[in-house]
């Protein structure tokens, strides 16, 4: 009787210790998603705080670029509002696209490509776009780790339980991924 006993006891300190583990594991995978989300969201900031500038520096020399010029700002006010990994991937695609833009109708004013604030946005700006770029590929790669954990066995049963909810990958879509056309 003593020996069922035991084994009982050790069988429900094992399930408890799989439980707390399993949902420690999950706990973990979700910070690591959200303090990826939080690297990138510091990128956006530097990004659509370097937009202003490089919009009056382009200004001074290609005012009646207008078009361009509000397709940028355009795009960094709809970053700035979006609330979701998807709303933020569409507007960070618009704006990727919007400043491919502007960089194309830069090269057609000499002296704004050697004037040294431009140069310096510009590259500063290049900078950024490297570390949104890592960013991203953080943040996708913790959020596989964490949706793999909430959907195999047996973390899917601890993740359902706890209400371990599947997170969205930050994904480039359409013509985001290939080159912007540009015509004059």
């Amino acid at each position: 009787m003593l020996w069922v006993l035991l084994i009982l006891l050790v069988i429900v300190v094992a399930a408890i210790f799989f439980v707390f583990s399993s949902y420690n594991g999950l706990v973990r995978a979700r910070n690591r998603v959200e303090e990826a989300w939080a690297q990138i969201d510091v990128q956006l900031k530097k990004r659509y705080d370097l937009i202003p500038n490089l919009v009056e520096t382009v200004k001074g020399y290609a005012s009646h670029e207008k078009e361009t010029l509000e397709a940028v700002i355009s795009a960094r006010n709809a970053g700035m509002n979006a609330s979701s990994p998807a709303e933020q991937a569409n507007a960070e695609n618009q704006i990727t696209g919007a400043l491919k833009s502007l960089f194309a109708v830069t090269e057609a004013y000499p002296d704004l490509k050697a004037n040294t604030s431009f140069l310096h946005l510009q590259e500063t700006l290049t900078g950024v776009e490297d570390k949104i770029a890592y960013s991203r590929q953080y943040y996708n790669d913790s959020v596989n780790k964490y949706n793999t954990k909430t959907e195999v066995f047996p973390g899917v049963l601890i993740a359902g339980a706890f209400n371990f909810n599947k997170r969205e990958y930050f994904e480039a879509e359409g013509d985001a991924r290939g080159p912007v056309q540009v015509e004059f």
